[in-house]
């Protein structure tokens, strides 16, 4: 029963991220850097440091938690976050060339399989001591190929929807629509983003003995979210200069709004790893529940991500054939994240 929880704790936050683009087509007269780095703020900065407090004991401090921690383990988790940035700049473009379903299904699908490989790999190079690889049970490694085999065949729906739609159709669904380029750049953006869960495997001793097992994660986000804000930064202040769009953040007007869809859109974005650090806490430690509780939340993410696309009608006008191999690559992906415990 325990683990019905966690896995419904992480479903909502899943739910939650993708939903995070919604608030966003509310927001006026603002250029895309502009409003996505307003809104990373919250989602990078502000609610993950609100979130690492409930990490600190009464009596403890926050100073204190990063004095008593390695600093080797702290840099390296933000810099696993810097690199982790590049995969959510990327992440945005995959999405305005494929959509937020394909988009998003490939991105977090890639993402899911390399995240939950990389950690222990690299933690294995730095601290053999520790034997991070015997996480890498078969069961894992069987879970990670089946999420790369439901990732291709939800790319061969891509393929058939690009070949099936006229251009104006392609169009009339996402605007930019191109899939070559898009797959590129959602395959990237998963590499990149797998960097996440790396961050957090070499941040995951960093807390307190006293913090309940449900917030332990939650100071290893703030540094790893610490880390991408500063990527995307440097990004959409350099687009803030190329595009002479500085004049944005005068529009008093607009500000009022705009805050307040940049906080929402942030609070969602943020809810999938607060919920993954409450949903871990209700499965076993050292258990392939454990191991692959990044790849389940990836897998949920690309669910209603694609239940989204479905309502903004990404997918109108293909046939019933690519609609039918698009459920078939979810149902595979949706698949991979349970058989390793089916196995146990």
């Amino acid at each position: 029963m325990e683990i019905v929880i966690g896995l419904l704790i992480i479903a909502i936050g899943a739910f939650c991220q993708s939903s995070c683009y919604v608030p966003i087509n509310k927001i006026k007269d603002w250029s895309w850097e502009t409003y996505w780095i307003i809104q990373g703020v919250f989602a990078w900065l502000i609610l993950p440091f609100l979130g690492l407090l409930l990490a600190v004991p009464s009596g403890h401090s926050v100073g204190e938690l990063f004095a008593g921690a390695s600093s080797f383990n702290i840099w390296m988790t933000i810099l696993f976050g810097v690199l982790w940035g590049v995969g959510g700049l990327t992440f945005g473009l995959s999405m305005r060339y494929l959509g937020v379903a394909l988009g998003q299904s490939i991105a977090l699908g890639t993402c899911a399989g390399l995240g939950t490989i990389m950690g222990p790999v690299l933690l294995n190079i730095f601290f053999p001591e520790l034997n991070a690889l015997e996480s890498l049970t078969f069961a894992v490694i069987l879970g990670v190929v089946v999420c790369l085999a439901g990732i291709a065949i939800i790319g061969v729906a891509g393929g058939m929807k690009s070949a099936s739609l006229s251009e104006e159709e392609k169009k009339e669904a996402v605007k930019d629509f191109n899939f070559p380029k898009g797959l590129a750049i959602a395959l990237l953006a998963g590499f990149m983003s797998g960097c996440f869960n790396v961050g957090l495997e070499f941040g995951k001793d960093i807390h307190f003995a006293e913090t309940p097992d449900m917030f332990k994660t939650l100071p290893a986000t703030f540094l790893v979210t610490l880390g991408g804000f500063v990527t995307n930064a440097v990004y959409c202040f350099y687009q803030n200069q190329k595009n002479h769009t500085w004049g944005d953040y005068r529009k008093k007007g607009v500000w009022g709004n705009n805050l307040l869809f940049c906080l929402l859109a942030g609070a969602l974005w943020y809810s999938q790893f607060f919920g993954l650090s409450l949903g871990k806490s209700f499965f076993e430690p050292g258990s392939s529940m454990m191991t692959l509780a990044f790849c389940i939340l990836m897998a949920f993410n690309v669910l209603f991500s694609n239940v989204w696309g479905i309502i903004l009608k990404e997918w109108k006008g293909c046939s019933r054939k690519t609609i039918t191999v698009l459920i078939i690559g979810l149902v595979v992906l949706i698949f991979s994240t349970f058989l390793p415990k089916m196995m146990e």
